[in-house]
């Protein structure tokens, strides 16, 4: 038995049902049995032919939650902050109210806190933030502060650093849910430090806690904090953490190099498709991917339909357009033998559509989970918004053409070891495989990916499709 089977089988037995059932591996698409409800999303009011299943893991309980009702005891400050309501009833998605601060627009620290609390202990937690923030537009970024004797010893998590330019985790207007894992931190003050193959000094005796906002010091920024609590991390399901190794475009080469590597390691694979490349050029042909599907038990979920909609991004579409090859790519995808329900933006961006629809809340019309290329902090287990997927993208083994150097996951400290040791769900997002020498940001060398496989399998780190891993939830 190989090792990823014995993962499966002697795990606990896949996502609940409503029914009491459970499942695992591929999924049998849905069809869709009923008109839209009146609301619907973008007013689109046809039923897509096959609508997700919607097997997504439950929401994972608090095992200490603060949700900032009456009497919450945490307090607004900060050189940073104009005015705040500590009990504001206007805004809120839990109880009757959440803390609401705005910024001064001086780019300083603004922030709601508390201190002197009981002792906590996080070994094996993550931190669940939910909040939300009125206007982005003079955003810069979200720090969240753990530490002890009036954070005088703190670790800290950069969550969210704002761009102008790509798809923003956190957006205008909507309630958003982070988890914060320590695999992810990165900075440490005080008595706190971080090892060498980044393992927090302590996780535990923890009295402190502050979420932070900073103004680009262009203007002010209103921001609510509904939520902070602690749940079981990663680790809980996955001690080792776990790796899902995904290929976007359907590039040949990912049958015909990166299949025979990772085939020699056991390990799988996912690839997001383009439904219209399939069989011409340098892509992928049908056969060659069910071939992978059925003899190495990869994952073949979507990346778009048309060629011509990958090149231009959902959000340069209206959103009756953006649904419309939403539709046509799971209905290629079914028609064609591959019931994946998982899907990947091109380019990473789930921004709104030209008449102004989330394109995520499109995606979720007909996708299970949609993975992203943000990576501000790495995807957890269970994920914190499956229809935003962290991942990093752009790995390679090049050298002088810019994206994620392989050793940012090799050397000691890096996200593998970090993965391993601290437990999260490191999704990679990979493109072309080379034989030689890289020359995008967008290649991998035959010999930098061995390298890849191999620290996976020295460090015993469970590998992965992203079906699986949205499947095998405790």
């Amino acid at each position: 038995m190989s090792r990823r089977s014995a993962l499966f089988l002697g795990g606990a037995g896949g996502v609940a049902m409503a029914g009491g059932g459970a499942w695992l591996g591929n999924v049998v698409a849905q069809p869709a049995a009923a008109p839209a409800a009146e609301g619907a999303i973008g007013g689109l009011s046809t039923p897509p032919p096959y609508a997700p299943s919607g097997r997504r893991p439950r929401n994972r309980r608090a095992t200490w939650s603060q949700q900032f009702q009456a009497s919450h005891g945490w307090n607004a400050g900060g050189a940073g902050t104009q005015s705040a309501e500590a009990n504001d009833k206007t805004q809120f998605v839990r109880g009757t109210q959440a803390v609401r601060v705005t910024t001064n627009g001086t780019g300083k620290q603004s922030y709601v806190r508390k201190s002197g609390m009981d002792a906590m202990d996080l070994s094996g937690k993550m931190i669940r933030l939910v909040f939300r923030v009125d206007d982005v537009a003079d955003l810069a970024k979200m720090v969240f502060y753990l530490g002890s004797g009036g954070l005088k010893n703190y670790f800290s998590w950069t969550f969210h650093s704002h761009s102008r330019t790509a798809a923003n985790y956190v957006q205008s207007g909507e309630w958003v849910t982070v988890h914060l894992q320590w695999a992810d931190v990165r900075s440490a003050a005080g008595t706190y430090a971080i090892s060498a193959d980044g393992k927090p000094s302590t996780t535990t005796d923890f009295t402190d806690m502050s979420f932070a906002v900073y103004d680009n010091a262009a203007g002010p920024v209103t921001y609510r904090l509904q939520a902070v609590e602690l749940i079981p991390d990663t680790s809980e399901a996955f001690p080792k953490g776990v790796v899902s190794i995904t290929f976007d475009d359907s590039h040949k080469s990912i049958h015909d190099l990166a299949r025979p590597i990772m085939d020699s390691f056991g390990f799988p694979g996912t690839s997001y498709n383009i439904a219209d490349a399939i069989g011409t050029g340098n892509f992928m042909t049908v056969d060659q991917m069910r071939s992978m599907q059925n003899f190495s038990g990869w994952e073949m979920g979507g990346h778009a339909y048309a060629n011509a909609t990958h090149t231009a991004s959902y959000p340069k579409l209206t959103a009756e357009q953006a649904d419309e090859d939403f539709r046509k790519l799971r209905e290629w995808l079914v028609s064609n033998g591959f019931t994946s329900e998982h899907f990947a933006y091109p380019h990473g961006a789930f921004q709104k559509t030209s008449d102004g629809v989330p394109v995520d809340l499109i995606a979720s019309r007909h996708f299970t989970t949609a993975r992203s290329i943000i990576s501000e902090t790495i995807e957890s287990f269970a994920p914190a918004n499956p229809y935003r997927l962290k991942s990093l993208t752009g790995i390679t083994d090049g050298t002088g053409i810019g994206g994620a150097p392989l050793a940012r996951l090799t050397d000691e400290g890096g996200q593998l070891d970090r993965c391993r040791e601290s437990g999260d769900w490191l999704i990679l997002c990979l493109h072309k495989i080379v034989e030689g020498a890289p020359k995008t940001s967008t290649e991998i060398g035959t010999a930098g990916l061995t390298t890849l496989m191999r620290e996976l399998a020295d460090r015993d780190i469970p590998v992965v499709t992203v079906e699986e891993a949205m499947a095998y939830y405790q």
